[in-house]
């Protein structure tokens, strides 16, 4: 994806967007109309009264060539700058065009608002416009990113990220992208050399990932000139050892991984977490990329920078803060996990939902069925949730505890369970009790764990602490839980959906509980 284009007609606000696509992303912003401005000395209407409009397209298509070259980076093209076919098809093939549309009376708003700044633009086009949407209508409309600019650019710029799954996660580092793309496990080896990561590579797996991925992710780092060097462990949350962190520092060692190698984790949580605490302490800090497999690890566990092992106390007592050079997230994966593990990974995405995206939690409400046929979407959209908190509250300090929601009693059920249970089963049990939890203390709304039970069994999870749990095996999990403060467990609880609030401290919660079962 080397540029993204904004296009539609005057006064959609793609320079006002743009800029701040640009800036969400880390990329170079450039205005096309601008360009040609600066070029010649003219505003543009004075270009078309001297030129003509053959004269000025011309120029257009010259200044459009031109910025192609630039490398990645946002494009704010002029309203008519694609008309010409082969215009177009140059651009298409250098990147996505969004189209930004918006109500004529919206858009005449917008072109009397610049009267101060570029009066001949504006005076020039508010007669015409409905004219020129007229004649412009299927033009525009032949697009297929189609965005409604009649909005606060802020959030006019968050649906374009979700729309494309293109973000940049900031705030730890120097940041890293995060990519959502249908078929871009093959172009892994690109996007490696694109962030100028060396080699040799090594490249850690479990077996079930590897049956599947493992080949065309060597195939793709190799076509890229990268020594790539296997490392496969054995499934399952039981491996997420201090032991199996040890396998990989003797396979790194074996593999003569230096300082500036990488690690790339092609696999689910558990492959993730483990090879990014691997890359965090051997040599002191190698560079890795997270190629998240599962839907769990692709809308949760890839993103953050927490990696870390379990001991037998607890999950995820041992770990360090060491981001990602970039995520990238293949939806086309998904096509080869279970349904069961597929109904685990939504278990994140319903606690998404209910923490900042009622939309995304809406979707969920529609049952396997409607979730099932646009996993990108659904993946885009979990994962804008997540990447909105942690860039807030990158090391955990506040706002980033609202994540937790779910995992505190969940991830005791989880442990209790010896991990039979999957984790976001174990979370989906720990939502409702927790949701259940705020009702008691009078937080949440009446009713909300309710609807949150009724919205996780349309998905097929979970929502009661199984039976056989030995109910003292929880209470002493959570009592080991990473999250105390001052000795105290706070729970991150649901007031609605949509707002949770953090640092919530219940002492009497197992009575609470023990009441709601």
């Amino acid at each position: 994806m080397t540029m993204i284009f904004l296009y539609g007609p005057p006064g959609s606000g793609k320079s006002t967007v743009g800029k701040l696509l640009a800036e969400a992303l880390q990329r170079p912003f450039w205005d096309a109309d601008a360009a040609i401005e600066a070029q010649t000395g003219l505003r543009i209407p004075q270009l078309f009264a001297q030129q003509g409009e053959a004269g000025f397209r011309a120029q257009e298509a010259a200044t459009i060539a031109h910025l192609l070259t630039q490398g990645e980076g946002v494009l704010a093209l002029g309203g008519g700058a694609l008309l010409a076919a082969a215009v177009r098809q140059q651009v298409e093939a250098a990147g996505p065009v969004v189209c930004l549309h918006a109500p004529p009376d919206a858009l005449l708003a917008r072109l009397a608002a610049e009267d101060g700044e570029r009066p001949l633009l504006a005076a020039n086009l508010r007669d015409n416009l409905t004219q020129l949407l007229a004649q412009r209508a299927a033009h525009y409309a032949s697009f297929s990113w189609q965005i409604n600019a009649d909005r606060a650019p802020e959030t006019v710029v968050y649906d374009i990220q979700v729309n494309l799954g293109l973000f940049h996660a900031r705030g730890m580092g120097d940041g890293y992208d995060v990519l959502v793309q249908p078929g871009g496990l093959a172009q892994l080896g690109r996007m490696l050399q694109a962030r100028d990561l060396r080699g040799p590579i090594a490249l850690v797996s479990d077996e079930h990932v590897a049956a599947h991925y493992l080949e065309p992710a060597m195939a793709a780092l190799q076509a890229a000139g990268y020594a790539v060097h296997p490392v496969v462990m054995p499934p399952g949350e039981a491996h997420k050892t201090m032991q199996t962190v040890a396998a990989f520092w003797e396979a790194f060692l074996a593999a003569r991984l230096e300082r500036s190698s990488a690690v790339v984790a092609l696999g689910g949580g558990v492959v993730g977490d483990l090879a990014g605490f691997a890359a965090a302490t051997f040599l002191r800090g190698l560079p890795w990329v997270g190629v998240p497999t599962s839907l769990l690890a692709m809308v949760d566990s890839s993103l953050g920078g927490k990696t870390g092992a379990d001991l037998p106390q607890g999950k995820n007592l041992v770990g360090a803060f060491h981001p990602p050079r970039l995520v990238l997230a293949d939806p086309d994966a998904l096509a080869t996990l279970p349904p069961a593990e597929l109904r685990s990974g939504l278990g994140e995405v319903v606690k998404h939902g209910i923490i900042g995206d009622p939309a995304l939690f809406d979707l969920c409400a529609q049952g396997w069925t409607a979730v099932a046929q646009n996993w990108p979407q659904l993946v885009s959209r979990a994962m804008a949730v997540k990447l909105a908190i942690i860039q807030a509250d990158p090391y955990e300090s506040g706002r980033r505890a609202a994540l937790n929601l779910g995992h505190t009693i969940g991830h005791a059920v989880e442990l209790a369970s010896g991990f039979r249970l999957r984790h976001g089963e174990a979370v989906a049990i720990g939502i409702v009790s927790e949701a259940r939890l705020a009702e008691q203390i009078g937080l949440a709304t009446t009713g909300l764990a309710a609807h949150i039970t009724a919205v996780l069994h349309g998905l097929g999870l979970p929502t009661e602490i199984p039976s056989d749990l030995e109910w003292t095996a929880v209470i002493r999990a959570v009592g080991v839980d990473k999250k105390r403060q001052d000795g105290r467990v706070k729970f991150a609880l649901p007031v609605q959906i949509g707002d949770v609030r953090v640092g919530i401290d219940i002492p009497n919660w197992p009575e609470l509980l023990a009441i709601t079962d």
